[in-house]
């Protein structure tokens, strides 16, 4: 049999795969998420999430160093505070966990970009992301607060927001009230695609943001549904939103296929803390490679159309890249 076309042509070696590879990654578009909690000398270990950590502001500083290190430049900060209440009070105050951690952080390593995530679950003692009316979350008035949150993030240093709560309208409430106060060069990345996902369980534990009664499916999306995420983008695109994120990453790499398509902004997609979890688990009783399947994992993202990678795995990442595992 005579064969003109032969694609192993293009496998023959590793010098020949890297130079007609697809699908390129590059470390500047890695993202880390860090969790700053209340206290002093702290790092504390996450069960769910062997090798990740909460860290108090005063030790915040070491990990940017590594990351720093490592050539991730990117970093979005989760507060864990001490006190919460029914209308999350601690998101917007000026003295809040995460805006105490944003001048400290921008005095110590100013060229790091900092993005913080805008939701109330974490502040809220009922553990909804919004105000509640009876047992549901009252869409409209949870606006003004998330605004606030974001606002006072800025005014304390952030590069970027970005808002995960998934209520109707956010992203032109948030872009009217920084646009407002002077601040039309800092961008919105929005948590459009956010599906209510099984994968979030080890977040919950790591920030302490389970709802204490019901779920998010009011809020977040159906699993089962694209076309509504797609909906959700351009709605978001249109209000203002500069990039749009998915959420999470590995179930949902047709929504970042098809986000990448419908949308002409930036799309990020975020590995959640499940992701993470699975892999760690299965690689401790040895029944996968870790560091190939963190690989792959990015690479398929990327491969997606993911712009942005919000990955647990960044530095580790980072050093795969350089060493030319994954790249």
């Amino acid at each position: 049999m005579e064969m003109i076309k032969r694609p192993r042509r293009l496998r023959g070696g590793e010098t020949i795969r890297r130079m007609v590879r697809e699908t390129r990654v590059d470390k500047a578009s890695l993202m880390y998420p860090v969790f700053v909690k209340e206290g002093s000398n702290i790092i504390e270990e996450i069960p769910s999430m062997p090798g990740q950590y909460r860290y108090s502001i005063d030790r915040l500083c070491r990990k940017l160093d590594t990351l720093s290190d490592a050539g991730v430049s990117s970093v979005m900060l989760f507060g864990i505070p001490d006190h919460k209440d029914e209308v999350g009070s601690g998101a917007y105050a000026s003295d809040g966990i995460v805006q105490r951690a944003l001048r400290e952080a921008k005095k110590e390593f100013p060229d790091m970009y900092y993005v913080t995530d805008v939701c109330m679950c974490e502040y809220t003692s009922h553990g909804h992301c919004g105000v509640l009316c009876g047992h549901d979350v009252d869409n409209d008035k949870t606006l003004k607060l998330l605004a606030d949150t974001a606002l006072s993030h800025v005014e304390a240093g952030a590069d970027m927001v970005a808002p995960s709560d998934m209520m109707d309208g956010r992203i032109a409430a948030i872009r009217t009230r920084l646009d407002g106060a002077g601040f039309t060069n800092i961008p919105v990345m929005s948590y459009a695609v956010k599906y209510a996902s099984a994968f979030y369980g080890p977040f919950r534990d790591a920030a302490g943001s389970a709802p204490s009664f019901g779920d998010r499916k009011t809020y977040q999306m159906d699993f089962h549904n694209s076309r509504e995420g797609i909906k959700e983008a351009l709605l978001d695109v249109e209000e203002g939103a500069d990039i749009i994120m998915v959420k999470p990453a590995m179930s949902y790499l047709d929504m970042v296929a098809k986000v990448k398509e419908a949308v002409n902004v930036p799309v990020a997609s975020y590995s959640v803390s499940g992701e993470y979890a699975m892999v760690k688990a299965a690689a401790k009783m040895d029944w996968v490679d870790e560091e190939r399947i963190m690989c792959e994992m990015a690479a398929s993202a990327y491969r997606a159309g993911s712009d942005i990678y919000i990955t647990y795995f960044a530095e580790e990442l980072a050093k795969c890249m350089d060493e030319g595992r994954i790249g």
